[in-house]
């Protein structure tokens, strides 16, 4: 089924030219990009080519058709950056790695783990992570579906929540294939 699942999902390869928002910590990453979407931009965080990274294992990748409207809000909200443009052949890392298991998917984003059960999109295990707000947001989750996780995420604020929050989104991306 996963086969099947990712054949439909990576068939299309994007072509067009990106551009990496480098940062010099996980929190400027995540607001910036969080800012970003707020404003309508196509932007997702990534993993950076370990030779990009700025001290800051997070980036933001983007269209480079779009950098001189992204420039404009980032130079508003005063974050030190740097932008770096990437060919069609260097892309950054996923930091999202999926795994079927029996009846189970499981996705990775860094050191967190969640496992759902695809025909139902119910969420039946999260694992990993240290932070303070991942047992609260783990009990809340479980046995829950995945559209009622958005919700549930509000109320988490670490990198730990950022990564959950990677792997919820790839799920429901999984789920509607």
């Amino acid at each position: 089924m996963l086969k099947q699942i990712k054949e439909r999902f990576f068939k299309k390869k994007d072509l067009r030219e990106k551009g990496l928002i480098l940062v010099e910590n996980v929190a400027n990453a995540m607001a910036v990009e969080e800012i970003l979407k707020e404003h309508g931009f196509s932007v997702r965080g990534v993993a950076p080519p370990i030779y990009l990274r700025k001290g800051c294992d997070l980036a933001v990748e983007f269209d480079l058709v779009e950098q001189m409207g992204i420039e404009r809000i980032l130079k508003k909200i005063q974050i030190i950056y740097e932008i770096v443009s990437l060919s069609t052949s260097e892309r950054p890392l996923e930091i999202t790695k999926t795994k079927e298991i029996d009846n189970y998917i499981l996705i990775r984003a860094a050191n967190m783990k969640l496992t759902i059960e695809p025909k139902t999109g119910i969420i039946v295990n999260i694992s990993g992570g240290g932070c303070p707000d991942i047992p609260f947001l783990s009990k809340n989750l479980i046995g829950k579906h995945l559209k009622e996780a958005n919700k549930i995420m509000e109320n988490g604020y670490s990198l730990c929540a950022y990564m959950l929050k990677k792997a919820l989104e790839k799920a429901l991306k999984i789920i509607k294939c």
